[in-house]
């Protein structure tokens, strides 16, 4: 579905998130703590955008791995890497729940819009606290369902009607009916907490913005 849908992906998230989903990878990559020189993965990386606020924060002395499993995406990511100048990142294919990395060999770990997608969702934020060092950082970036309130019906009207309607044009019409089902199935934010709590990470604290359509999750490796 990912491959599928590689080639549309960027200006539909800039237009199902009205351009705010850069403004969140932003406020989650000032989470991570990072600074000059350190090394950061970014997991399920798509076409990069993650990979790219953490390269900013690592700065030219730094380094950013951004992993995925659907090489189109990567090869996206590439070019606009070149295209942006960031040379402290690089995309390599990879599954989240079996990271090819060694234990404790970055600072920092992250996963943006794609731990909602993990087959084992357990297993795959284990993997994201193993990769990082004692004292790191792993941040999620996820949507959330609204519990209640006019949101939650906005919400509804949003995901059930118009980004259907939106996905009709893109290569895979059924990727953007997945989208809102899979919202609605997921963990609420405290329950993302909760999931990175039984993950081993410790310190672990929750921002919800967005109305509460989007969460991030923080903690650290003990």
């Amino acid at each position: 579905m990912f491959e599928r849908i590689a080639s549309v992906y960027d200006p539909m998230n800039t237009v199902m998130s009205a351009g705010l989903h850069r403004r969140w990878r932003r406020r989650a990559a000032q989470l991570t703590g990072l600074g000059a020189g350190q090394r950061a993965l970014d997991v399920a990386t798509g076409t990069g955008d993650f990979a790219f606020e953490l390269a900013r924060l690592v700065g030219p002395s730094g380094e950013v791995v951004g992993c995925d499993f659907a090489a189109a995406m990567l090869e996206r990511a590439r070019a606009k890497a070149s295209r942006l100048g960031f040379a402290n990142v690089r995309f390599e294919l990879a599954d989240g729940l079996c990271l090819p990395y060694r234990t404790g060999s970055f600072d920092a770990a992250t996963v943006g819009f794609g731990v909602r997608n993990y087959a084992d969702l357990g297993r795959g934020l284990a993997e994201l606290a193993r990769v990082v060092r004692s004292g790191g950082k792993v941040v999620v970036l996820e949507l959330t369902p609204p519990q209640r309130g006019l949101l939650a019906r906005f919400y509804n009207l949003w995901f059930d009607r118009i980004v259907p309607a939106l996905g009709s044009l893109s290569p895979l019409p059924e990727a953007y009916t997945y989208l809102p089902r899979s919202v609605r199935s997921f963990l609420t934010p405290r329950q993302l907490a909760a999931a990175l709590a039984a993950a081993g990470l410790v310190e672990v604290e929750g921002i919800v913005t967005a109305g509460g359509i989007v969460s991030i999750c923080a903690g650290r490796v003990p």
